[in-house]
C-alpha cells in the first residue's frame, strides 16, 4: 500500500511579511550612513589658515539655504573655550556669521557647526584655523554625527513606518471605496486599514517628539524636553508633523464612517443614501489623503531647490500614487488569503487602478529624478543616483510580477457552469469529497470481508437552541467552536480549489514582498543628500581649494642674537601644490633692503603624517635672494617650513611656521 506522505503546512501570511521586513531592515542596518544635504563650500577664514590677526566674525558658506539658530556656531579657542558671542547672523547668499571677543591669543581656533538643512536634516562639521602661528589644542569633539547614534536610528525607523502606515491607510481605504466596497464589512481589512492609521498617527507623535535631539544635542533624554518641543513647533517641520497629526484625527473620522455608517446601508431601500455617502467619503478621504501627503512635500526634498513650487505638488501626486498601487496591493493580498468573498469584478478594477499609478509614477518619478539628479555623472558617481538606481530595478521588477498578477486577473472568471470561482471552488470541493469517499469504499469493498466491531453512528455537528431547558453552556460553547472550525476549514479547502486565485495569490504575495523592500529603499533615498546638490557642493568645495592652491608666501621674523642679526625672511613657494615646485627666499634688513647673509637652509616636515624633515638647499642667485627647482611636496596638508639663518660664523637661528599647501 502506497504511502503518502503529508504536506507541509505553509507559512502563514503574517509570517512572511515578517520574514520581508527583517530582510528591509537588515538591508537598512547594512547601509553607509545618509550624507547631509547641505554641504559648506566656503569659510573665512578658510580651513588650515594661518592669519596675522584676529577676525572680527567667522563666516560660514553652505550650498544652500540652512536653518540656523543662537549657539548653532561655536568658536573655540586653543583651551576649548567659547570666544563667540552665540549670535549668529543672516548675511545672504547662504552665508552665515558669528561675531567673536576681541583680544584673542594666537594658536588654533576650533569651528563646530550644527545647522538644519531646508528639507529638514541636520549638518554638522568642525574646522580650524590659526591666528599668528599654529598651536596644540584641548577642544575634542563628538565623534557621533548630526542624526546618528540611537536617536537617529529611532528617527529613521519612525520615518519608516509613517510611510508604511500612510500607505495601508490610504491605499486600503482607496481600494475598499473605489474597487471592494463590500470590502468594507470584511473584518481582516478593517484591521488592515486601522493599523495603518494607528501606525502613521504613532510614528508622527515619534518623529515630533525625537526632533529636537535628532537635529540637536543627539540624546534621548532631550525628547521630553518641552521647552525644545516648543522651540520644534516654531520651525518648518514642527509644523508639517502637527498639521498631519490634525489631518489623521480627521482620518480617524472617516474610517469610522467607513467601517460604520457605509456598511450598514446594505438594505432594498438605502441605494441612494449609500451612493450619497459614498460620494461624500470619496471628496473627505482625497481632501485628507491630499493634506497628509502634502506635509511631507513641505517638508523635505520637494521643498527646497530648484522649482520648488512644481516639485511640490508633483511630489504629493508622486505619494497617492504610491500609495493607491501598495496600499491596494496589501489589501488585496488580505482579501486573497483571509476570505472568500472577493469577486472577480474587484480584482479586475484594482488592476485598472494599479497600472494608472504606475504610469503616473513614471511621470513623477522620471521629473523629480531629473530635479533631484542633475546629470548623467551625478547618476552613477553620487550615492543618491546610486540608491535611485536601485530603485528603479526593484520598480522594473515590480511591474514585471505585476503584469504576471494582471495575466491571472484575466483569468478570473465564471467558469463554463456560469458559477463564480468561488462557487465553483466549492463545487470542486464537494466533488473531491465525494471522490475520496468513493475511492475509500471501494479499498473498502476489495478487503476481505470481517465484521466491524459496532460503533456510534457519526451524527452532525449541532449547536443547540440557546434558552433550552437542560441546555449545558460548556457543551454548547464547544459544539460551536467545533462548527466554526469546520466552517473554516472548509473556506480554505475552497480558497485552495480555485488555481487561478491560488495563482493570483502567489504572484500578489511577491508584488507585496518587493514592495516592502522598494519602500525601505525609498525612505533611505530621502535621507540622502541629493546628487545635483553633492554635485555642486564637491564642484564648490574644488573650486575653493583651486583659489587656496597658489603661489604661497610667508614672511618670517628673525634674530639671531649677534650684532646686525635681525630681519626677515620671505619664502615664495609656487605653484604651492603637491609635486614640483620652485622655491625663492628673500632675506631682508628691518629697513628693507636686501641682506646678503652666509647662509640658509630650509625644510618641511608633514608632522600629521609623519613625514620629513624635507631638507632644500637653495642656491644664491644675487644680493639677499636665494632660489631651489624642483622642490617637491610629496602630498597635500599642513607642512612646518623650517627656515635657518646665519648672519655670522657664531650666530644663527631657525625659525618655524605652519603653511596649508595643496
Amino acid at each position: 500500500m502506497q504511502t503518502i506522505a503529508p504536506r507541509s503546512r505553509p507559512p502563514r501570511l503574517w509570517q512572511l511579511l515578517l520574514v520581508l521586513l527583517a530582510m528591509t531592515g537588515l538591508f537598512l542596518a547594512g547601509a553607509a550612513p545618509t550624507s547631509a544635504h547641505a554641504a559648506l563650500t566656503g569659510s573665512d577664514p578658510k580651513q588650515g589658515a594661518v592669519v596675522d590677526r584676529a577676525p572680527d566674525q567667522v563666516k560660514l558658506t553652505f550650498s544652500e539655504k540652512v536653518a540656523m539658530s543662537d549657539g548653532s556656531v561655536r568658536v573655540l579657542d586653543p583651551s576649548g573655550k567659547r570666544v563667540d558671542t552665540d549670535k549668529t547672523t543672516d548675511l545672504g547668499a547662504n552665508t552665515y556669521g558669528v561675531k567673536l571677543r576681541p583680544g584673542l591669543p594666537d594658536g588654533t581656533f576650533t569651528v563646530a557647526y550644527q545647522v538644519v538643512s531646508a528639507d529638514s536634516h541636520p549638518v554638522a562639521g568642525a574646522y580650524t584655523f590659526s591666528i599668528g602661528a599654529p598651536s596644540d589644542t584641548k577642544v575634542a569633539l563628538p565623534d557621533q554625527e548630526a542624526g546618528g547614534g540611537l536617536v537617529g536610528g529611532l528617527y529613521d525607523t519612525a520615518r519608516y513606518l509613517s510611510y508604511a502606515g500612510f500607505i495601508l491607510l490610504v491605499g486600503g481605504a482607496a481600494f475598499v471605496l473605489g474597487c471592494w466596497p463590500r470590502g468594507a464589512g470584511v473584518r481582516p481589512v478593517q484591521r488592515l486599514v486601522t493599523a495603518g492609521w494607528v501606525t502613521l498617527t504613532a510614528s508622527t507623535l515619534v518623529l515630533l517628539l525625537l526632533r529636537a535631539p535628532y537635529t540637536g544635542s543627539g540624546k534621548l533624554g532631550d525628547a521630553f524636553d518641552m521647552a525644545k518641543l516648543g522651540d520644534v513647533l516654531n520651525t518648518k517641520t514642527g509644523a508639517a508633523l502637527v498639521s498631519r497629526l490634525l489631518l489623521l484625527a480627521a482620518a480617524a473620522l472617516f474610517i469610522a464612517v467607513l467601517f460604520g455608517a457605509y456598511v450598514k446601508r446594505e438594505g432594498p431601500g438605502q441605494a441612494a443614501e449609500k451612493k450619497d455617502l459614498t460620494f461624500g467619503l470619496a471628496i473627505g478621504g482625497t481632501v485628507v489623503a491630499l493634506g497628509i501627503a502634502a506635509t511631507w512635500a513641505m517638508a523635505e526634498h520637494a521643498s527646497t531647490g530648484i522649482q520648488a513650487g512644481i516639485a511640490m505638488p508633483v511630489d504629493v501626486l508622486h505619494l497617492l500614487a504610491v500609495a493607491a498601487w501598495l496600499g491596494g496591493l496589501a489589501s488585496l493580498l488580505v482579501a486573497l488569503f483571509r476570505t472568500t468573498a472577493v469577486e472577480a469584478s474587484a480584482v479586475q478594477r484594482f488592476s485598472t487602478v494599479a497600472f494608472t499609478s504606475v504610469v503616473v509614477l513614471a511621470a513623477t518619478g522620471t521629473y523629480q529624478a531629473w530635479r533631484q539628479v542633475g546629470s548623467w555623472s551625478a547618476l552613477t558617481g553620487t550615492s543618491y543616483g546610486q540608491l535611485l538606481l536601485v530603485k528603479i530595478g526593484l520598480v522594473v521588477v515590480l511591474v514585471g510580477v505585476a503584469s504576471v498578477s494582471r495575466r491571472w486577473t484575466g483569468r478570473i472568471a465564471t467558469e463554463a457552469s456560469g458559477l463564480a470561482p468561488e462557487a465553483a471552488a466549492a463545487v470542486v470541493v464537494e466533488q473531491r469529497t465525494k471522490q475520496t469517499s468513493g475511492q475509500a469504499s471501494r479499498q473498502t469493498s476489495k478487503k476481505p470481508q470481517r465484521k466491524p466491531a459496532a460503533k456510534p453512528a457519526m451524527k452532525p455537528v449541532t449547536v443547540p437552541a440557546s434558552g433550552q431547558d437542560g441546555d449545558d453552556p460548556e457543551r454548547s460553547a464547544q459544539l460551536a467552536r467545533q462548527q466554526a472550525a469546520m466552517d473554516s476549514a472548509r473556506e480554505k479547502r475552497i480558497r485552495d480549489a480555485d488555481p487561478y486565485r491560488s495563482g493570483l495569490r502567489r504572484s500578489v504575495l511577491a508584488e507585496a514582498g518587493i514592495a516592502v523592500v522598494l519602500l525601505g529603499v525609498t525612505t533611505f533615498l530621502t535621507a540622502t543628500e541629493p546628487g545635483r546638490t553633492e554635485e555642486e557642493a564637491a564642484n564648490a568645495t574644488t573650486a575653493a581649494a583651486a583659489q587656496r592652491s597658489g603661489p604661497l608666501q610667508l614672511k618670517v621674523p628673525f634674530d639671531t642674537g649677534g650684532t646686525d642679526g635681525k630681519g626677515t625672511v620671505q619664502l615664495d613657494l609656487d605653484p604651492g601644490r603637491t609635486g614640483s615646485n620652485t622655491l625663492h627666499l628673500y632675506v631682508k634688513r628691518p629697513n628693507g633692503s636686501a641682506f646678503d647673509v652666509p647662509e640658509v637652509k630650509v625644510s618641511l616636515t608633514n608632522e600629521a603624517k609623519d613625514v620629513g624633515p624635507l631638507p632644500v638647499a637653495p642656491d644664491h642667485i644675487a644680493t639677499g635672494h636665494w632660489s631651489a627647482n624642483g622642490v617637491q611636496v610629496p602630498m597635500a596638508g599642513t607642512w612646518k617650513i623650517a627656515v635657518t639663518v646665519r648672519t655670522s660664523d657664531i650666530d644663527q637661528v631657525t625659525v618655524k611656521k605652519n603653511a596649508q599647501i595643496g
